[in-house]
């Protein structure tokens, strides 16, 4: 399999005291591979109430390819590979916000509730390149078999 240029992908979301924390866990777990392990961490919003942020960092290879995977899935990929410009930083991070309702159901849709950020690697680090290095594994994720819903 071709190398993935990226170091790592951080998926992240927020637990809020309304919401049920299993759902939320689900909805994350809509761009892992299985049994991948999620961090919790108790923070405490504005008013006092308890906010859980969960968050997992993909680092090795195939795990990475997985995400990736994942997000060839949305309705708007053409779209999301023609603005890289905008969504690669000088710091060759992308990111990407992902739609927390639609995870839940297994859905791939851009929107809000959970962030994605991924650093591209790039040699040189600039900001070009990580854009080119992005597009050219995000297509080769286009190509691959998308990931089943049951493990398989």
């Amino acid at each position: 399999m071709p190398r993935i240029p990226f170091h790592y992908v951080d998926l992240r979301t927020f637990c809020y005291e309304t919401e049920d924390q299993k759902r939320v866990e689900r909805a994350l777990r809509t761009f892992l591979p299985e049994d991948f392990e999620i961090t919790r961490t108790e923070s405490e919003g504005h008013h006092g109430d308890r906010i859980v942020v969960l968050s997992a960092r993909v680092e090795n290879a195939d795990e990475v390819r997985y995400v990736l995977a994942r997000l060839t899935e949305l309705p708007e990929f053409e779209g999301l590979l023609a603005e890289l410009d905008e969504r690669v930083t000088e710091n060759t991070e992308l990111f990407l916000r992902l739609d927390k309702q639609a995870a839940f159901g297994g859905e791939v849709r851009r929107g809000d509730g959970i962030t994605l950020r991924a650093k591209v690697e790039a040699y040189p680090a600039k900001k070009e390149t990580a854009v080119e290095n992005a597009r050219e594994a995000l297509e080769r994720a286009e190509a691959l078999d998308p990931p089943s819903d049951d493990g398989e």
